[in-house]
């Protein structure tokens, strides 16, 4: 079996040889680990980059090389589909095939077989879009991802150093002719900024925001944006942006170490009840934190954020005369029981909840509710507006009243500022302002709406995390047999207790979820569970 590429994948693939032995599985983050692993898996999937965009008429499809919150010695590569969304998920076996091939006469055969089975036209034009992250090996892996191009004829623009929601955001251009936006790191910048102005006329200013780009890319590309937005409406205190320094990326500070560490980043200057937010290395997660009167650390995460967001659309749905629009809320099990209690008791609105995965929220925060939102606790989500929705705020639906008009203007305002390609930090940070002006809310009166369940999270090491298999978006083991009964037992003895367990995607590990309603009491649920898992069994055949 063979494709017009043969010859050509087989001599380019020998600069990029796999690593003998290893085995390689694109997840929901793609592939990523130590950098010094990943020459050819980025050379292959420059492969399966070319066959997704012939496959689907020569649509544009985007590769970001990027290891997000990891280690700078990490990276890591995804596909990008042509509306700026995640490679749809049956075609993540065909990423784990191609990587794996030992040889090059086992790439050849692997890239014809998959030719054959998506029925590929290979004289259909490929059109890939790239882009990468600050890590120093960066250039490298973009040069093994050109060679695969190359390989198979691909047409493709490097667009160099960007955040990960900016790729998204310029391949859903490309492939909307223009109506979501120019496709360009200015059109990003100009297309954020006006909405964000409009949005901004007539409110009081907040103050700066300090924000903490964790010695990211989000750091350049926030002071870019900041370039379009006057100082008198918003202003920026950026921190933490070396880039020139590898070492310093993620380290002691972005979201994920404040999100995990519950604490502020060393050496951070903060005045009590100000605005402080941090970004992630590739600033898609974003969370928001503050200091009270006394010193205490605030956390305002993403159950927090899509409480704001919620809070907010919902009550702008209503004053534009939009009664029948559903507006809905998209979580994972780990967010905290006080927010879903939050959205679905106070707020009056529906809360679906998914596995775990950005592409499980935003395919029902798509298809379940005409404005969803969805965020995962660590920072990642965003807002999508269905078509009956976009329809209705910009043509279909005829005010009654000026306030009616008004409320219309400010959605039609934020379908613009929201990046709804993927979760964007940049784009989020704005929309926390906008909501938060809109509301004339403090820090304080955000943090206020709810008070998070204490909770514990535990790593368990397993032998083999396949055998331990979840139901009800990974709230139930179905695997090992009577394991959950056990936790069941667990949980009952903890007032508000609540636990789950789900095996680690990418090691053999299992994380134990537990909330109760003292934080001694979730500390020992989870250790209770933690130990049920550690000797949890198969029965033997």
């Amino acid at each position: 079996m063979s494709t017009p590429f043969t010859d050509a994948i087989r001599t380019a693939s020998q600069a990029h040889v796999k690593p003998e032995g290893k085995k390689f599985s694109y997840g929901t983050a793609g592939f990523r680990m130590k950098a010094e692993l990943l020459e050819s898996v980025i050379f292959r999937v420059g492969l399966l980059a070319a066959i997704r965009s012939r496959k689907l008429g020569g649509k544009t499809i985007g590769v970001m090389i990027t290891a997000s919150h990891n280690p700078p010695e990490d990276n890591g590569v995804k596909l990008v589909d042509p509306m700026g969304e995640m490679l749809e998920g049956s075609w993540e076996k065909y990423g784990t095939q191609l990587a794996n091939a030992e040889t090059e006469d086992d790439l050849v055969e692997a890239f014809a077989q998959i030719c054959e089975e998506q029925k590929i036209n290979n004289e259909t034009a490929a059109n890939v879009v790239y882009a990468r992250d600050t890590r120093p090996s960066g250039p490298l892996l973009v040069r093994a991802l050109e060679s695969g191009l190359s390989a198979v004829g691909a047409n493709s623009v490097d667009y160099n150093i960007l955040t990960t929601p900016q790729l998204h955001y310029i391949v859903r251009c490309l492939n909307s002719d223009g109506l979501y936006g120019t496709p360009s790191e200015a059109g990003y910048y100009e297309k954020l900024a006006t909405a964000f102005i409009k949005l901004m006329e007539n409110k009081a200013a907040l103050g700066p925001v300090t924000v903490d780009c964790a010695n990211g890319v989000g750091g350049p590309s926030l002071r870019k944006l900041a370039e379009y937005i006057p100082k008198e409406v918003l202003e920026f205190n950026i921190v933490n942006d070396d880039v020139d320094s590898p070492a310093k990326l993620n380290h002691q500070c972005g979201a994920d170490f404040v999100k995990t560490q519950q604490k502020l980043p060393p050496g951070l200057e903060v005045t009590p009840l100000g605005r402080y937010a941090s970004l992630d290395g590739d600033a898609d997660r974003i969370v928001y934190y503050f200091t009270a009167q006394d010193g205490t650390f605030h956390l305002l995460d993403g159950d927090k954020i899509a409480s704001l967001a919620a809070s907010f659309l919902g009550d702008l749905a209503k004053a534009a005369g939009l009664g029948n629009i559903k507006v809905g809320v998209v979580q994972t099990a780990y967010a905290n029981g006080a927010s879903t209690a939050f959205i679905e008791k106070s707020l009056r609105l529906p809360v679906s909840v998914t596995a775990t995965g950005v592409k499980h929220l935003h395919h029902e925060a798509a298809t379940k509710y005409d404005i969803g939102v969805y965020f995962e606790a660590n920072g990642h989500g965003t807002v999508l507006f269905n078509s009956n929705c976009l329809y209705l705020i910009q043509k279909g639906h005829e005010p009654k009243s000026p306030a009616e008009a008004t409320a219309l203007e400010y959605l039609r305002s934020l379908t613009d500022l929201i990046n709804q390609a993927v979760g964007d930090a940049l784009s989020d940070l704005l929309f926390v302002e906008v909501a938060l002006a809109h509301k004339s809310w403090s820090v304080n009166e955000w943090s206020g709406l709810y008070t998070d369940l204490p909770n514990r999270l535990v790593r368990v090491e397993v032998e083999d995390r396949t055998i331990f298999q979840t139901t009800d978006a990974e709230r139930k083991l179905i695997s090992p047999p009577g394991i959950q009964e056990l936790i069941d037992a667990c949980v009952g003895k903890y007032k508000q207790g609540r636990s789950f367990a789900r095996a680690s995607g990418t090691e053999d590990a299992v994380r134990v979820y537990a909330e109760a309603a003292s934080k001694g009491e979730a500390d020992i649920l989870a250790y209770k569970v933690a130990e049920v898992v550690a000797a949890a069994r198969m029965p033997s055949s």
